[in-house]
């Protein structure tokens, strides 16, 4: 059955961009609310991104600490990467587990997808599996991305999360797809 979205729907009137930079913009549009009324909505453009639940053959995921500067402090999250413009969504995939990770797997399967910003972000992140994993080398990091690799099960990922060393979004996401 479809849903009549009409009396919930914003539309744009106008729309500035007031910052561009390297990853991110940031625009401010002025909407006609549902109502008749009018308001201002600011939000970031963000090119989208993966994240790869890479499943080991002993059982665990292979998982990243990394520091993450608008926070100040160091992340337990999976691998992940963000989408070049063009890039097929798969490849970016490919692409970032082997970077990150130094790992190639022969299997892969599209979750799903989610929008962890919805309030000021258009972006999504694009959910991987990757099974038959193989390492071809040590990973092959950008030249201003510093992180370690570790093993983690998938139970002491779960309770990572309830005693708050995993807090990223992408990360708790993912692993909720994985019972799936």
């Amino acid at each position: 059955m479809a849903q009549d979205d009409s009396g919930l729907t914003e539309t744009e009137i106008t729309s500035v961009t007031t910052f561009k930079g390297k990853l991110l913009e940031v625009r401010q549009d002025r909407v006609r609310l549902p109502g008749g009324g009018e308001s201002l909505r600011e939000y970031v453009i963000h090119p989208g991104a993966v994240v790869v639940l890479a499943l080991l053959d002993n059982g665990k995921l292979l998982f990243e600490r990394q520091f993450r500067y608008p926070l100040r402090r160091v992340f337990l999250e999976l691998p992940a990467g963000k989408i070049d413009p063009g890039e097929d969504i798969r490849e970016t995939a490919r692409r970032e587990l082997l970077e990150e990770t130094g790992y190639a797997a022969n299997d892969w399967r599209h979750l799903g997808v989610m929008h962890p910003c919805i309030g000021y972000s258009n972006e999504r992140i694009e959910i991987f599996l990757a099974r038959n994993l193989t390492r071809i080398g040590p990973p092959q990091l950008d030249a201003n991305e510093f992180l370690e690799v570790l093993e983690l099960s998938p139970a002491e990922a779960r309770q990572a999360v309830w005693d708050g060393r995993i807090t990223d979004a992408k990360t708790i996401s993912a692993l909720y797809w994985l019972d799936r």
